[in-house]
């Protein structure tokens, strides 16, 4: 109908002016938007009656806008209505580069026979849907990709509740997986013990703190370890937080370790290590007499186990450069300090382990699983998963697979010479389910003790022994972090000292059924030392180990 008007409109604007046409033309869109108006009122109802206002309709009238919840419920339920479930939206994680109250109110760490030791807590592993989980469901993901346990306990999980699938429970593992899926699985996690020596700060300023990190802690969370690490125990007893690892130590070396307080400070100096502006200098044991010259090993490096970072060197590796400095010979062992010119993992000791003077109690590379020689020149006569095995086997032996962040969960499948990268995590031993109360979700109740200060035995400060003088010890930790002897590093967590620290039994957990010896705190001492870190900037370093003077004899 109103094609009709359009010659109307057409002979209206050949009578009037060019000067007048814009008027006429806002005129008629007028005219045209009424009509229309008038149109859909008539037809559906749904617009007001022309020549009232909103405001003047009946409130009951007007239709009701949804709010954002009842329009993802309106939304999920027409999607799920169909028989298709709902997969939400992803949800960006992580936002921060640091660890806040709640991740270190997990549980708390406690002194004992000179370890420091980690109360097993409840930690929630979480993925998205990998992209060849697409169109698979749970039971084959378990059955295919984390072999380590029967699908008899990952059943056991689901029925207490602790398997989820975007935050609901799931009640079948036939579930077909789809893109974006979020899962959850809450485990029952034991740390292995480090030792109880305190982190000394060596410096601290706006930009940067340097510390003297203890043999046998890691830097960050990785593997098992997640509250016996650096980074934790700076944040949780230093309040040093958001820091940024300017670079990397191995578990079990100990020396100068700078953290950056800023992203700034960091990409900084992090440019001058890849401008090879950086010197580092380390000092070692190794067995026998080392060659008084100065001996400069430039091997290439290959990795050939990610998951433990076991090296060897191999022309297929990556070019890497040491020099070496004999200090002192005491008749067994010598005392080597060493120079690398390059970063690759374990440099040091694959180098030295090839010229034949392997540190004195290196875990891994001064061990019979190389054979005679112990790598020497090189030599392996074995295959590289068979060389694996051999060194999980001695260390299995020895009861010490936590020097190889190995518990027994992953040993199967390291004895049938399988991947572990495809195994994922999972519990150890057999569990048996048939007795599993699963109304006992065991969830253990965050703690209320989780105090920041923290005390030590007879008033003694945590950082007592860190140096030769008071003003050394006193730089060690914050005047008010303290522990006990056998106690919490929480003060004040209940009554009865001896049930502060009591482990937890979890029914479903198979590392609670493993009764294992600890170490000494002599087994957690690897004689490799990051004595100075020097760059365009900075010169860090911290005194001689004990182990490195020139008349040390072993015990």
């Amino acid at each position: 109908m109103l094609n009709a008007w359009l010659p109307l409109v057409q002979c209206s604007m050949l009578l009037v002016r060019a000067a007048d046409r814009g008027r006429v033309v806002q005129s008629w869109n007028r005219v045209f938007g009424e009509i229309r108006k008038v149109f859909k009122w008539q037809h559906t109802g749904d617009m007001q009656e022309p020549g009232k206002r909103k405001s003047e309709e009946s409130a009951a009238d007007e239709p009701v806008r949804p709010n954002k919840k009842q329009r993802v419920r309106g939304e999920r339920k027409s999607k799920t209505s169909g028989g298709e479930r709902y997969v939400p939206p992803p949800k960006k994680r992580h936002l921060g580069v640091s660890f806040g109250e709640s991740h270190f109110r997990e549980t708390y760490c406690y002194l004992e026979g000179g370890l420091r030791k980690v109360r097993p807590y409840y930690f929630d592993f979480e993925t998205y849907c990998k992209g060849r989980w697409v169109g698979k469901s749970l039971l084959q993901i378990f059955s295919s990709e984390f072999r380590t346990k029967p699908i008899e306990c990952y059943l056991a999980a689901a029925r207490a509740g602790r398997l989820r699938l975007n935050e609901e429970p799931v009640q079948d593992l036939n579930i077909v997986l789809k893109n974006n899926d979020f899962m959850r699985n809450t485990v029952h996690r034991h740390e292995p013990p480090v030792t109880d020596q305190p982190i000394c700060i060596l410096a601290e300023n706006e930009e940067v703190v340097v510390v003297d990190k203890p043999s046998s802690l890691p830097v960050h969370p990785c593997g098992r370890f997640r509250h016996n690490t650096v980074i934790f125990i700076l944040g949780k007893e230093h309040n040093l937080r958001e820091l940024h690892p300017i670079h990397r130590l191995d578990r079990m070396t100990s020396g100068v370790l700078i953290f950056a307080k800023t992203l700034e400070v960091s990409k900084r100096l992090h440019e001058q290590i890849q401008e090879r502006q950086l010197e580092k200098e380390y000092v070692c044991r190794v067995a026998g007499e080392f060659p008084e010259c100065e001996l400069t090993c430039e091997e290439p490096i290959l990795v050939f186990s990610c998951k433990f970072g076991v090296c060897r060197v191999d022309p297929k590796g990556k070019p890497c450069k040491t020099v070496f400095q004999r200090l002192s010979y005491n008749g067994k062992s010598s005392v080597v300090k060493c120079f690398p010119y390059t970063g690759r993992t374990h440099q040091i000791r694959v180098h030295l382990q090839f010229l034949g003077h392997p540190i004195v109690n290196d875990p891994i590379y001064n061990t019979n699983a190389w054979g005679p020689t112990k790598g020497k020149n090189g030599k392996i006569d074995k295959t590289d998963d068979e060389l694996l095995k051999d060194l999980v086997e001695e260390h299995r032996a020895k009861q010490s697979l936590d020097m190889l962040d190995l518990s027994e969960d992953n040993l199967k499948l390291v004895i049938e010479g399988r991947d572990f990268e495809e195994s994922g995590i999972s519990q150890p031993a057999t569990v048996d389910i048939s007795s599993v109360d699963f109304s006992v979700k065991g969830e253990i109740a965050k703690e209320s003790c989780q105090s920041p200060d923290v005390r030590i035995e007879e008033g003694k400060t945590i950082s007592e022994g860190c140096g030769p003088n008071e003003q050394e010890t006193q730089s060690c930790q914050s005047p008010d972090v303290r522990i006990e002897e056998g106690k919490t590093i929480s003060e004040g967590c209940g009554p009865n000292e001896q049930e502060t620290h009591r482990v937890s039994k979890d029914p479903l957990c198979g590392e609670c059924k493993i009764e294992r010896p600890d170490p000494t705190p002599k087994d957690l001492v690897m004689y490799l030392h990051a004595l100075r870190y020097k760059g365009a900037e900075f010169d860090y370093s911290t005194t001689m180990p004990e182990w490195a003077l020139e008349h040390w004899q072993e015990d």
